[in-house]
This record gives C-alpha cells, sequence and structure tokens, in this order.
C-alpha cells in the first residue's frame, strides 16, 4: 500500500503534555487531602478540553466548595514548570524528515484547541513541519469519533486508506481506526497504563520503528 499522508497526534504524542498535566492535577488534590486516581484520569486522555471537570470531581471527594481561581493558581505554575522540561519525543524528528524527502504529507489531529496546540507547536520549533493543523475548532466533533483524522486527510488531499495515524491514548486509537486509517498506538508513561486496543501496531517509541521500516512493512 501506497502512503499518501501520516497524521500525529499532539498531546502525548509528539510531546508528553499528560504527565505534567495529571501529575499536577494529582498534586493539587493531595494538597486538598483527596487523591485523584489515574483511572479517573484516563476518561478525558485523547478527548476535547472540559470533558471532565477536576473542580466538580475534588470538590465530590472533599465534601466542600473549592475555591477554582485560587487552584489555578496553585496549579498551573507546578504544570507549567514540569512542561518547559519535557522535549519533543524520540522519533518524532526522524519521522518528519523522513516524511519530507519522501514528499508524504503530515498533518496534526488535536481534540485540543487551537490556542493550545498552535504556540506549543512553534516553540518546539515544528509548526512548518506540518502541511496543516486540524484541532477542536476544525471538526464536529471531537475524538473518539473520527471527525479530526477525516479533516486532515481531506485538506492534505489524501484518501484515508493510505494515511497512517499516530496516536498515544484509547480514544485517539478509537478515532484513527473509524476514520479508516492505519493506526500505530505509541502509548507514553500515562497511556501505558491504560488499556489501548484496536490499534494496527504497538510500538514503545517512534524512535523504535523508524519510518522506512513502517512503509516497507505496510507495502508488503
Amino acid at each position: 500500500m501506497s502512503i499518501e499522508a501520516l497524521v500525529f497526534d499532539f498531546d502525548g504524542l509528539i510531546v508528553d503534555t499528560e504527565t505534567p498535566d495529571f501529575e499536577s492535577w494529582r498534586l493539587a488534590f493531595l494538597q486538598h487531602g483527596a487523591e485523584l486516581t489515574l483511572s479517573e484520569w484516563s476518561e478525558c486522555v485523547g478527548r476535547e478540553y472540559g470533558f471532565i471537570d477536576p473542580h466538580a470531581i475534588l470538590e465530590e471527594k472533599t465534601g466542600r466548595a473549592v475555591d477554582r481561581d485560587e487552584l489555578k493558581a496553585w496549579r498551573k505554575p507546578h504544570f507549567r514548570k514540569m512542561l518547559a522540561r519535557q522535549p519533543v519525543l524520540p522519533g518524532v524528528v526522524d519521522y518528519l524528515d523522513g516524511a519530507r524527502e519522501r514528499r508524504i504529507r503530515t498533518a496534526v489531529a488535536s481534540s485540543a484547541p487551537r490556542r493550545w496546540v498552535q504556540p506549543k507547536l512553534e516553540k518546539l520549533g515544528l509548526a512548518d513541519r506540518f502541511d496543516c493543523v486540524k484541532c477542536e475548532e476544525d471538526a464536529p466533533a471531537a475524538k473518539p469519533a473520527p471527525d479530526l483524522f477525516l479533516a486532515a486527510a481531506d485538506a492534505l488531499g489524501a484518501e484515508p486508506v493510505k494515511c497512517v495515524a499516530f496516536e498515544d491514548s484509547p480514544n485517539g486509537v478509537l478515532a484513527a481506526k473509524r476514520a479508516g486509517m492505519f493506526c500505530v498506538a505509541v502509548p507514553n508513561a500515562i497511556t501505558r497504563q491504560l488499556k489501548i486496543e484496536g490499534a494496527d501496531l504497538t510500538v514503545d517509541s517512534l524512535a523504535d520503528l523508524p519510518l522506512e521500516a513502517l512503509l516497507s512493512r505496510l507495502e508488503r
């Protein structure tokens, strides 16, 4: 099969934003004498912002109202500090370099809003490495619906069946497969603790599977 495009998730796939997000909320809960479990948090991984309300979960656990502004002021610096230490994940740049050499189009398909994704891509020096970036605002429904992947394929002029999607979460994998794409799951520190099913291929890191090896496998 000739591959026309590569479509990447952003959070947790290009850069591990998921660990800082979960850990900063977990620490915030501990400050209030409560525990946030990964099982509770996993419902929102790969989905649109606001899918769950951590403040409401904390209020339910503690039985008292939470000052949301105060909590935000405490959590945000911790989140930013942890996020600042996160590099582009291994193998991502090599894949982009390889795609450019082979004239394979590339896209980002993220359930997060553009105001989050675009500045991060620019800061990482990757904004000009993608032919298109599709975010929450660009599709009727976020993952696990297939809309974002289909929007990316349409923008690239590629058939979904000739696209490879790279995802780190159960919701993302489900969205990619619903879009009809070959899906490579690349779990991160958070999502490898979750049950990810349905991917065509699962690897610990994109660095473990060079683009040339993946394309050869698909051609066979």
